[in-house]
């Protein structure tokens, strides 16, 4: 028996997870619709190339996601997609086209921040009747309108990036993503730093930290103090792929989640951001530089793995600023010890 159009909508506004709140779209606009199927499609950057990735499918009733910590993905370049280009030319808010075989196809664009960061794709063997396109519209509408809310308060609002607050969340589905053969190859193999181990992928937590910052703040005034932020956090968007995740976790301080990477990758991928800021040319401050430490995300608890890329980012500021560390490489040549030591510099918990 189909729900009626109010308990949807109330189901719809319970969530607060960006991916149940698009499953619960998706599986309204299908019980509402009687549609062939429904998908719902993700853009992303990867080496400044624009792919599509389907993240959820409902076809015949049968619901179908993938798993966003999922590695291999399936995906197709964005031009392989020419509604979606067509929208993302012109700013379109839908998209209505028929197929050769006689398929009717609805795209409706999902717009954040002024650009296209995902959509639906509503496939009808019928045309869309004017009814049918009113229910279509209230529930997309209400959908973006709710989206944009969630999205609001997981960001930082001088820089959009993600806050502390959302780093908390997500986190746990982050480090837990990690396969069992994975983890053992974070925290078994890579201490040896043998050729496995480099080429073997995992994830990496960074605490990146904007040296000399005080003295900005305390020379230029916070007016340009905040210039420096919002900018070093635009190098940071241009430096990781859109599947990782940056946060500002208040002050000059900045966390980065860097997925499904070799440890030789994840060095030149932090140390080629460190360079991007070392050669910008802020506004009025001038040269302004970063200290980064790394960890391999492990089974560890969130605290033990913060507390270590802390340790590596107060090594890397005390032995000069302006570079990155790997703890693990730290503990292996004796310069850290292995643990939680706690300075004056930061608290994460």
């Amino acid at each position: 028996m189909k729900k009626p159009l109010l308990k949807h909508l109330v189901e719809i506004t319970a969530h607060r997870e960006h991916s149940r709140l698009a499953l619960s779209v998706i599986s309204a606009l299908y019980q509402l619709t009687n549609v062939q199927e429904i998908r719902m499609l993700e853009i992303f950057t990867m080496r400044d190339e624009h792919y599509v990735q389907e993240k959820m499918l409902i076809r015949d009733g049968d619901i179908h996601t993938i798993d966003e910590h999922t590695s291999d993905d399936p995906k197709e370049p964005l031009a392989s997609y020419p509604a979606m280009m067509a929208c993302i030319r012109n700013h379109l808010n839908e998209y209505l086209e028929t197929t050769d075989d006689g398929a009717h196809i609805l795209w409706l664009p999902v717009w954040l921040h002024g650009k296209m960061n995902s959509c639906v794709e509503i496939r009808s063997d019928k045309p869309f009747e004017p009814q049918m396109m009113d229910v279509i519209h209230g529930i997309f509408h209400v959908y973006c309108n709710y989206q944009s809310l969630l999205d609001y308060s997981e960001r930082d609002a001088l820089t959009g990036l993600f806050n502390r607050k959302t780093f908390d969340e997500q986190f746990t589905k982050y480090a837990f993503a990690i396969a069992p053969h994975e983890a053992h190859s974070l925290e078994k193999n890579d201490r040896r730093h043998d050729d496995a181990a480099v080429e073997a992928k995992g994830h990496w937590l960074a605490v990146v930290d904007i040296d000399h910052f005080k003295q900005v703040n305390d020379r230029y005034g916070h007016l340009y103090g905040d210039e420096v932020l919002i900018l070093v956090a635009n190098i940071l968007r241009a430096s990781f792929r859109s599947h990782d995740r940056i946060f500002r976790f208040g002050g000059e301080e900045f966390v980065i989640l860097l997925r499904s990477t070799t440890l030789s990758d994840a060095r030149k991928i932090f140390d080629r951001f460190r360079q991007n800021v070392q050669e910008y040319d802020f506004p009025q401050v001038g040269k302004v530089t970063v200290s980064l430490g790394f960890v391999g995300i492990s089974r560890e608890t969130p605290v033990v793995i913060l507390g270590h890329a802390d340790q590596a980012l107060y090594h890397a500021k005390k032995s000069g600023r302006n570079r990155i560390c790997f703890y693990e490489e730290l503990v292996d040549s004796g310069v850290l010890r292995s643990g939680i030591t706690t300075n004056d510099t930061v608290e994460f918990f």
